[in-house]
C-alpha cells in the first residue's frame, strides 16, 4: 500500500528551492511559457549540434595537417643534421688538403733553395762542362736525377693537393648551401605546424565554449519547466486534499491505528529538531501569511513550513526534500502521540488513510503545534486537536 501511495504521490523535486517560481503556485500559462522556452533552447541545441559535427570534422582535418607538418619538421631536422655532418666532413677534408698544399709548397721551396745554392742554370750541360772527371760527372748526373724526381713528385703532390682542396671546398660550400636550405625548410615546416596547432586549439576552445553554454542553458530551461510543473502539482494536490477535508463530514478527532508503518530510523538529531521548532515559532510569531505551494521565506503552506524549518536546521537537500503531507508521513518514523517530542510532525487525514492526509504541522510540546493553517487563518500556534482527523502516530524526522 505504501509503495502504491509513493507511486501515486511521488511528485517531489530534487531541485534546490532557489529555482522555484516567484509565484508559489505557478499557472499553466507560466508552465507553457517555460515549455516554449525549453523547446527553443532544444532547437538551438540541435542546430548547434549540426555545427559541432562539422567543426569536429574540421578538427580532425587540422589534426591531420598538424601531424603531417610535425613529421615534415622531424624530417627536416634529420636532413639538417645530415647536411651538417657532410659539411663538417668536407671541412675536415679541406683542412687536410690545405695541409698537403702547405707541405707541397714547403717542399718546392726547399728545392728552389737547393737549386739556387748549387747554382742557377743547374742543367745536364752545365754538369758536363763543370765536372772534374768521369766519376764526378756520374755523381753530379745522379744527383740531378734524384733532385729531378723529388721535384717532379713534389709538384705532383702540390697539384693533387690543390685539386683535392678545391674539390673539398666545393663540397663544403655545397653542403653549407644545402644546410641553409634545410634550415629554411625546417623553419617553414615548424611555422606551418605551429599555425595548424593554433587553429586546432582555437577550434577546440570554441567547441568547448559552445558545448558548455548550450548545456547550461538547456539544463536551466529543463529545470525551470520541471520545477514549475512539480510545484504546481504539489500545490494543487495539497489544495485539493484540503478542499476535500473541508467538505468531508464525520471526521474523527483522532483516527484509530490500522497498521501504518514508516521509516525504521530517523535522520535529524535532537538539536536539529529543536532548531526546526524555533524556526517555525519565529515564522508564526512574525505573522507570516499562508500561500499555497510556498515554502518561505515570506509565505508558507503547511508542508512548506515543515520543509523550510528542517532545512534551516541543516537537514536540507538532498537528505530532506520538499514533499507533500502524505509523503512526509512515509518518510518519518512512527511515534505514538503519547511519546511526541518537540520537532515531531503531526498529520491530519479526512478519512484516516495515508492518501487522504491533507495537513501537517510541527509539534511544539505540551499538546501544542506550530502550523501554517489555511488561507483564512495563516500561520498559527494552536492545539494539536484543533484540526480534525489527527493520525494516531506522529512522525519523527
Amino acid at each position: 500500500m505504501v509503495k502504491k501511495l509513493i507511486a501515486a504521490l511521488l511528485i517531489t523535486t530534487l531541485i534546490p528551492t532557489t529555482v522555484f517560481a516567484a509565484t508559489p503556485k505557478p499557472t499553466q500559462a507560466q508552465i507553457d511559457a517555460a515549455k516554449k522556452l525549453e523547446d527553443e533552447k532544444k532547437a538551438a541545441a540541435d542546430a548547434a549540434a549540426a555545427k559541432l559535427n562539422t567543426a569536429k570534422k574540421t578538427l580532425k582535418q587540422l589534426s591531420a595537417i598538424a601531424e603531417a607538418k610535425r613529421k615534415q619538421y622531424l624530417a627536416a631536422q634529420n636532413e639538417l643534421k645530415l647536411k651538417a655532418k657532410k659539411a663538417d666532413l668536407a671541412m675536415k677534408h679541406l683542412q687536410i688538403a690545405q695541409i698537403s698544399v702547405s707541405n707541397g709548397k714547403t717542399a718546392i721551396g726547399k728545392l728552389a733553395v737547393n737549386a739556387y745554392v748549387m747554382g742557377g742554370g743547374f742543367t745536364n750541360l752545365d754538369s758536363l762542362l763543370k765536372s772534374d772527371g768521369p766519376q764526378d760527372l756520374a755523381d753530379r748526373l745522379t744527383t740531378l736525377d734524384v733532385l729531378g724526381q723529388n721535384n717532379s713528385t713534389a709538384l705532383e703532390r702540390f697539384k693533387s693537393a690543390e685539386k683535392i682542396a678545391s674539390s673539398a671546398q666545393i663540397v663544403a660550400d655545397t653542403a653549407k648551401k644545402a644546410q641553409a636550405v634545410a634550415t629554411v625548410k625546417v623553419a617553414s615546416a615548424k611555422k606551418e605546424a605551429d599555425v595548424a596547432h593554433a587553429m586546432q586549439q582555437e577550434e577546440v576552445d570554441k567547441l568547448q565554449a559552445v558545448q558548455d553554454k548550450l548545456a547550461k542553458e538547456l539544463a536551466v530551461a529543463q529545470k525551470t519547466r520541471v520545477t514549475l510543473e512539480q510545484q504546481r502539482q504539489l500545490a494543487l494536490l495539497e489544495e485539493a486534499n484540503a478542499d476535500r477535508a473541508a467538505l468531508t463530514l464525520d471526521q474523527s478527532k483522532i483516527w484509530p491505528d490500522i497498521g501504518f508503518t514508516g521509516r525504521s530510523s530517523t535522520r535529524a538529531t535532537e538539536a536539529m529538531r529543536i532548531a526546526a521548532v524555533a524556526y517555525a515559532a519565529k515564522q508564526v510569531q512574525a505573522g507570516k501569511k499562508y500561500v499555497w505551494g510556498s515554502e518561505g521565506p515570506t509565505t508558507f503552506d503547511c508542508s512548506g513550513l515543515v520543509y523550510a524549518a528542517y532545512k534551516s536546521a541543516g537537514l536540507a537537500f538532498p537528505n530532506w526534500d520538499r514533499l507533500n503531507s502524505s509523503l512526509y508521513w512515509v518518510a518519518t518514523k512512527r511515534v505514538p502521540l503519547s511519546e511526541l517530542v518537540p520537532g515531531d510532525l503531526l498529520f491530519y487525514s479526512y478519512k484516516g488513510t495515508v492518501s487522504t492526509i491533507h495537513h501537517i504541522s510541527i509539534y511544539a510540546g505540551d499538546g501544542m503545534m506550530w502550523e501554517a493553517h489555511s488561507k483564512d487563518k495563516d500561520l498559527l500556534y494552536s492545539s494539536i486537536y484543533s484540526v480534525k482527523g489527527l493520525m494516531p502516530y506522529g512522525g519523527r524526522v
